[in-house]
């Protein structure tokens, strides 16, 4: 009996985890509209992030010691060099959600993430990207990755024909979901090395944080874009980076005790529905909830039921 109930309480825990990444998109994108410029936005949003996890990782001789092995791996060629960048990838989708979260709300910008990403999952895998050599697609990964596509059509049903609909901006989200499938996959392998989820978060931050200020460097050059003098408006605009952090200690904790598997599919869960809520409670601006996002997130969550009863079938 306890150890239902603890199992409960982590399956509740990973729900939260999930709301915390909806609630992230929704700092990062009031963080962008305050601001005025979506990658300036991300910049502080990573750095913010950078400073938590390194204050972490360096005040612990295990995530020091995950370093060192990974810097082993390197040198024995275990692991090509360009999988280190991976966080250059989670830098553009911080960018590209800043940018498009008050466009068209957290909520279609969810969708359509997580439809670029389940579909990119596929290629990722086929392409043995995760490690352990190419994987075999199976007819239900092929209808998750359809469902959660068509959950986005469903999402914009009520919106094509409004003029100020942005459609790019959703395109922008199946971009951004895309990569992170790349990032997740090679995320896994340098993990393998480290053995630590906060030296493997560490380097994603670095790597995000030079990605992201080296384009800002560019962008200023060639426009009018400046280093903000001052930073106004409530403090949690600017904990989206911290956010992130403490999504990894709640996910690396959690996924011991009860699995990647329920993991995802609860965190998923939390994260479609709490999009939803912020949407209701706390809206960007001009973005409304109708029946037809409602149905899309419920069409896309059942994508990611597919995909899951999939993975429990090869096993």
């Amino acid at each position: 009996m306890r150890s239902k109930v603890k199992s409960l309480e982590l399956e509740i825990l990973s729900a939260i985890s999930g709301i915390f990444i909806a609630f992230q998109s929704r700092v990062n994108g009031e963080l962008s509209h305050r601001v005025g410029d979506s990658l300036t936005a991300a910049c502080i949003s990573f750095l913010s992030g950078f400073i938590v996890v390194s204050l972490i990782a360096f005040s612990k001789k295990s995530v020091r010691t995950g370093f060192s092995k990974l810097r082993a791996a390197v040198s024995n060629g275990q692991i090509p060099k360009y999988r280190l960048f991976a966080g250059a990838l989670g830098a553009t989708f911080v960018a590209v959600q800043t940018y498009s979260v008050p466009v068209i709300g957290v909520a279609l910008f969810t969708v359509s993430s997580l439809a670029g990403q389940t579909v990119m999952s596929l290629f990722v895998d086929r392409a043995g990207l995760t490690g352990g050599g190419r994987k075999e697609i199976d007819k239900a990964r092929i209808i998750s990755a359809t469902v959660t596509v068509f959950a986005v059509f469903i999402s914009c049903l009520d919106r094509l024909n409004l003029s100020e609909f942005s459609f790019f901006a959703v395109l922008l989200g199946l971009f951004a979901g895309g990569l992170v499938a790349f990032q997740r996959a090679f995320n896994g392998q340098i993990n393998e090395f480290t053995g630590q989820s906060f030296a493997t978060s560490w380097l994603n931050f670095l790597t995000g944080c030079t990605f992201l200020l080296i384009l800002f460097l560019v962008k200023s050059i060639f426009s009018e874009t400046k280093i903000p003098t001052s930073l106004n408006g409530p403090i949690w605009i600017y904990l989206g980076g911290t956010i992130g952090v403490m999504y990894i200690a709640f996910s690396a904790k959690i996924v011991q005790e009860i699995g990647v598997l329920v993991f995802t599919m609860v965190s998923v869960g939390g994260l479609l529905f709490g999009s939803l809520l912020i949407d209701l409670f706390l809206p960007t601006r001009s973005v409304g909830v109708s029946i037809y996002l409602i149905i899309g997130i419920v069409v896309a969550y059942f994508g990611v039921l597919i995909s899951g009863q999939s993975r429990v079938s090869r096993r």
